[in-house]
């Protein structure tokens, strides 16, 4: 069954004379609202009518800003299942470069353009003799479908409840209601040697990752 909108209307009969001798008519204006049954994407998170925002200047925004990973720490180490239910830890990929990114969801526009670049890109990853690893908040069921869909040979790991995203301090956009899009390369000692965050260019952290990668 189709979905169902409603509207709102802004209306005004005033006149405005913001210029000499011109006039400037405000007329009814209506805009579609969709209604509970609706869903739509928006740049990589899944929104729908009950999707709920924060406000406009969240309490939370100064953690947003003030990242708790930085560059030249180590990594806190973590452990997630994996897209195959199975428990991972940071820790076992000691010893080998790990590029980690944390990615809004599976399926979305967004994320579903940087995974399969990672993807086409993961044996010159391999070749640098790194892992890795993308993180979001979804299930491992959903991950195993994402993987299974487009062929990612690489391990994706479920973060419900986003704790380890917490945890890092991955900052959001537009206020904390879009997850953000970060990705960070760890040496061989699991310290951090780059940060790299692009939300609306997905496809630019394999390009900045490979070149960290291939330089050093």
């Amino acid at each position: 069954m189709a979905a169902s909108s409603t509207s709102f209307t802004f209306s005004s009969h005033s006149t405005l004379h913001s210029l000499p001798h011109r006039n400037i008519l405000l007329t009814k204006t209506h805009y579609p609202v969709p209604t509970k049954s609706s869903e739509s994407t928006f740049f990589g998170v899944r929104l729908s009518h009950s999707t709920p925002l924060p406000p406009l200047f969240p309490c939370s925004i100064r953690s947003s800003i003030f990242a708790k990973v930085n560059k030249g720490q180590a990594a806190p180490d973590f452990t997630l299942k994996d897209q195959n239910g199975k428990p991972v830890s940071l820790k076992k990929y000691k010893g080998k470069p790990v590029v980690v990114y944390f990615y809004p969801a599976d399926e979305t526009p967004g994320c579903t353009k940087q995974a399969c670049a990672f993807r086409d890109s993961y044996e010159k990853f391999k070749k640098a003799g790194a892992e890795v690893i993308g993180i979001s908040g979804d299930d491992s069921a959903s991950h195993k479908a994402f993987a299974s869909k487009y062929k990612l040979p690489y391990t994706l790991l479920s973060d419900e409840g986003n704790k380890v995203r917490k945890d890092w301090g991955v900052p959001g956009d537009l206020f904390g209601a879009l997850p953000g899009r970060q990705t960070y390369v760890l040496d061989k000692n699991g310290v951090v040697q780059l940060i790299y965050n692009n939300q609306f260019q997905p496809e630019k952290h394999i390009d900045e990752t490979l070149k960290f990668l291939k330089a050093a």
